[in-house]
């Protein structure tokens, strides 16, 4: 038999919690910006408690080889954990029942912490089983996100926030990182950092300025000017737009695998220790 104090909430304990803060999580992020209101909420995203950074695992780069360095570069980061658990599920897809993406795709959790989460949730991996989840969710369109965040700590009673990690898998419909970011407050815009070594160009000659890319971004980091697309400076080079273009005109320009782990690993250690 399962010891309840050895483990966090069950799943249809953790749906519970998720369906009640629901709103309030999505009124906190609409509201994070407003004049006085953002004084009280934007404390809830401060650092080093919240922490998301965009892996675009499923951008090919233009490469002679066609390699996907950033998926290689997850699986790398990976393999430094001492503990993986994969949920069975997507909380965010399943409460919504999307029909864009797969709900069965779940996040990953890693360190050692990870061991308190409930069995209903998911399972023990392996590495090997870990890199075949990221393919899969890279296939799938999704987007990884490395995230460090007081919220998961809550929902899935996990108190060892020192040593837990957590891989995201996210869609733009109806994931909590990714949705209600158009205007988000100060602590929640850098709560979502842009990996460093990442970044997106415009094809100037290619860009007609039809706008998909800038209604796609979902942190509203894509401007018009003068009939061409402008990437903002706080991009947070999660890369859906290069694969949004009609015309080819955006392009994912990333450093080498080697740079891009270290960057991963560098800001990973500054919050946790999934060794």
């Amino acid at each position: 038999m399962i010891k309840m104090f050895k483990y966090g909430p069950t799943k249809r304990m953790a749906r519970f919690a998720t369906n009640m803060t629901w709103p309030l999580m999505t009124r906190g992020k609409r509201w994070s910006d407003y004049p006085v209101l953002k004084h009280i909420i934007n404390p809830f995203f401060r650092y080093p408690h919240n922490e998301i950074t965009a892996i675009p695992i499923g951008v090919k780069l233009p490469s002679p080889e066609n390699v996907v360095v950033p998926t290689e570069a997850v699986e790398r980061f990976i393999a430094q954990a001492g503990h993986v658990v994969i949920f069975d599920e997507c909380v965010c897809r399943a409460k919504f029942r999307c029909a864009n993406h797969p709900a069965d795709i779940g996040c990953m959790a890693l360190g050692r912490g990870a061991e308190r989460i409930h069995p209903s949730h998911g399972r023990r991996a392996t590495i090997g089983e870990a890199k075949a989840h990221v393919r899969r969710a890279a296939d799938a369109g999704l987007i990884a996100n490395i995230a460090h965040v007081w919220i998961d700590v809550v929902a899935f009673g996990l108190p060892d926030f020192k040593h837990l990690m957590f891989i995201c898998f996210c869609d733009d419909c109806c994931c909590m990182y990714r949705t209600d970011m158009k205007r988000p407050g100060p602590n929640l815009d850098k709560a979502y950092r842009r990996l460093p070594g990442i970044s997106v160009i415009v094809d100037e000659e290619r860009c007609n300025g039809c706008g998909i890319c800038a209604a796609q971004c979902f942190a509203s980091m894509i401007r018009e000017e003068n009939g061409r697309a402008r990437v903002l400076e706080s991009c947070k080079g999660c890369g859906r737009c290069v694969s949004a273009c009609p015309r080819g005109a955006l392009t994912l320009k990333i450093d080498d695998q080697d740079e891009v782990f270290r960057q991963i690993m560098d800001r990973v250690k500054k919050v946790a220790d999934i060794s």
